[in-house]
């Protein structure tokens, strides 16, 4: 039992570790950009892999700490919702001006990326489906298989951004350009070293906050903290778009569906006993899919690039907010009412 006043100051703390991560998110975006132009890699697997695993420190931090609290539901709910709210962060980012940028300033180079997020979520989604109960070492092969089809995505990822550069023409003066890595690499490190210590306070406060409030730990972890553990996703996209770079924006959302799918493997060696697909509420599955219909929506967006406009919102931006309205009202409705 809590004490009297305990939601509000659970909140308080909840709000407070999500500042800290709001604040140096804000420094990975702008290093991560220095990064891409120092070692002319480029923003899209700088994005997708390199800041997907920084801005994902929260899901990590969060999530191990929830499942070594005995909430197993709320970290996977938490991997799922926040693919959904990155999701989000993408329509969202089309409203933010220069409007209509978003879909069209980034490079098909990008769809690759989207499509690594696809496999992996249906993956996982099959895996919670299927409540795998054998293991090795304490891991479920399916978490193993999940590590490496990532390795081997975003290998591809690379190999294909390396070729679109080469053929692209490099003036003289944007070589001369290049900066040293070693300061951007520093901030960058320190500012995933602060999302990562705040991240634990996190998932105290949102499995205090689902048992204070009565929603459960799916539900909470789906909507609540996957909100708020896309905060970074959601900060560092927007400081991309201000510096027009759209592919680390972009790439940032989609590498973190992927890396999120690849924190089931961490959770597994924290989740000591079995593995922690046997013990997933089966409404995750639901999540996932939904998760895989707004990436899909997203995918859609960039490749199609639509021309016409309503209201400020492209199509695919407009059915992605709706999607993700509908999803977290499908997923309420699931709740248990006494």
């Amino acid at each position: 039992m809590f004490q009297s006043g305990g939601l509000l100051v659970t909140i308080l703390i909840f709000l407070a570790s999500a500042t800290v991560v709001i604040v140096a998110s804000t420094i990975l975006a702008r290093r991560a950009d220095a990064i891409a132009d120092a070692t002319g890699i480029g923003h899209v697997w700088i994005g997708s892999v390199l800041l997907a695993i920084a801005t994902s420190m929260p899901e990590l931090g969060t999530d191990i700490s929830a499942v070594r609290l005995h909430q197993p539901n709320l970290a996977i709910g938490d991997l799922f919702g926040s693919s959904l709210a990155n999701m989000l962060i993408l329509a969202v980012l089309d409203l933010i001006p220069p409007r209509g940028r978003v879909f069209k300033g980034a490079t098909f180079e990008n769809t690759l990326s989207a499509c690594l997020a696809l496999l992996m979520t249906a993956m996982a989604v099959v895996f919670v489906m299927a409540r795998p109960v054998w293991t090795i070492a304490g891991v479920a092969p399916e978490s193993f298989l999940l590590v490496l089809v990532y390795i081997g995505g975003t290998r591809a990822v690379y190999r294909n951004g390396i070729r679109e550069i080469a053929r692209e023409p490099r003036p003289a003066e944007a070589r001369a350009a290049r900066t040293s890595l070693r300061r951007p690499l520093i901030d960058f490190a320190a500012g995933a070293a602060a999302i990562l210590v705040a991240a634990p306070i996190l998932a105290a406060a949102a499995g205090r906050i689902a048992d204070l409030t009565g929603l459960g730990a799916t539900f909470i972890g789906t909507w609540i903290v996957g909100l708020v553990t896309s905060l970074p996703e959601m900060v560092t996209s927007l400081t991309a778009i201000r510096i027009g770079a759209f592919d680390l924006a972009v790439g940032d959302l989609f590498g973190s569906n992927s890396f999120n799918m690849v924190i089931f493997f961490a959770l597994d060696v924290a989740c000591p006993g079995g593995s922690i697909f046997s013990v997933a509420d089966p409404t995750h599955a639901l999540s996932g899919m939904l998760g895989i219909t707004m990436t899909t929506l997203g995918l859609a967006g960039i490749v199609y690039r639509a021309e016409r406009r309503y209201t400020l919102l492209e199509p695919g931006s407009a059915l992605m907010i709706i999607a993700y309205v509908l999803a977290i009202l499908m997923l309420y409705s699931r709740i248990p009412h006494h």
